[in-house]
């Protein structure tokens, strides 16, 4: 009997983070010794576009490299949801963030863990700030949106809403978005420990976090509220 294929999709706007979800993904799944396809995709416009991240992990062989239908797929921004229709099928899990962030809100240098080398004097609600956490262009998660028109969203087996922007932006900082993303990931596939995750992030951003163990401890907050959120309303 063949081994099950996890086939997970994430997209957003360039900026958003998603490449690095995808990233740490393969990264944890080939340290357990499973099998890991990633395959990143950018729209035309590079920066600011839309990107979409394709995981496939496996106990067993990945034959194709490429997939059209999602067991998961998370768009993260109006743009990606209309992007991504193709990928939605009657087996899909179908998540999305109910606190989007408007295409021209995003700027090149938003949300997530791949920026932590950048630092600014952008605010974290309700308090001054952790060095080397803020970023220019990240308060534009703080910004209000319009989202997206749920009349839009595909047929699929389940459609969960989340408000991962905000809880990002309310909670940690906007910078963590996609960590948060990360969590609910993992606990909507459970196809990896959380542990192997956090040794990931470590392999990834482990000398940043060793230069600013705030960051560390940031990440892997909003890691586990990720995690916390999509248990809830699975």
């Amino acid at each position: 009997m063949a081994e099950k294929i996890t086939k997970i999709a994430i997209a957003g706007e360039g900026g958003q983070g998603v490449q690095m979800i995808a990233e740490i993904l393969a990264e944890a799944a080939n340290q357990m010794g499973k099998n890991a396809i990633y395959i990143p995709n950018f729209g035309v416009e590079q920066r600011g576009g839309v990107s979409i991240a394709f995981v496939q992990i496996s106990d067993g062989p990945i034959g194709a490299p490429k997939f059209v239908e999602a067991d998961i797929l998370i768009p993260v921004s109006p743009r990606a949801v209309e992007r991504t229709t193709m990928h939605a099928g009657s087996d899909t899990v179908y998540i999305y963030d109910n606190s989007l962030v408007a295409p021209a809100e995003v700027g090149d240098a938003v949300a997530g863990a791949q920026y932590n080398d950048v630092q600014t004097t952008c605010p974290v609600p309700g308090g001054e700030g952790i060095e080397g956490v803020s970023e220019v262009g990240a308060c534009a998660f703080l910004q209000p949106s319009p989202g997206i028109d749920t009349e839009s969203l595909p047929k699929v087996q389940r459609i969960i809403a989340i408000p991962a922007n905000d809880i990002a932006s309310n909670e940690f900082h906007p910078r963590v978005f996609n960590i948060i993303l990360l969590g609910v990931v993992i606990g909507a596939t459970d196809v990896l420990p959380m542990e192997e995750i956090k040794k990931a992030l470590e392999t990834k951003l482990g000398h940043k976090f060793a230069e600013n163990p705030k960051l560390r401890e940031m990440n892997y907050a909003a890691l586990d509220r990720g995690y916390e959120l999509i248990k809830t309303v699975q």
